[in-house]
């Protein structure tokens, strides 16, 4: 039997980068709009978080280390306060090689990002 796509709720096709480099962040974002997703998109975290108070609830956040005005660290720390945002998962795309220095998040995804791997991650937290 086919799988129909069309069930899918619109709540499981918001996702939010968070990410200070362009190139890197209009790479992720036609991926997955290729792919049917809607990409919200920030250029730090303070960005980030007022992004979220305005675009509808993402399915999950990809989300940069290194960023000016906050960091990764930072945006983790400010919507884990949060009930409703502290539910989203949030995915590190980052460069920095160190795993055990992220963040506490819902996986990770090393730099330069294989397509396969970021797909196969949305897929995971943002299938029907």
């Amino acid at each position: 039997m086919e799988e129909n796509k069309t069930e899918c709720s619109p709540l499981h096709k918001n996702i939010l980068v968070v990410e200070d480099n362009k190139e890197i962040q209009d790479s992720l974002k036609v991926a997955l709009e290729v792919e049917g997703y809607n990409v919200f998109t920030a250029d730090n975290g303070k960005e980030g978080l007022e992004a979220l108070s305005k675009m509808p609830t993402p399915c999950m956040i990809l989300l940069d280390l290194m960023m000016p005005v906050m960091n990764g660290w930072e945006f983790v720390e400010e919507i884990s306060k949060d009930i409703m945002l502290s539910s989203i998962p949030v995915v590190v795309v980052s460069a920095f090689g160190d795993k055990k220095g992220t963040p506490k998040t819902e996986g990770y995804i090393q730099k330069p990002v294989d397509l396969d791997a970021l797909l196969n991650t949305v897929s995971k937290h943002c299938g029907c």
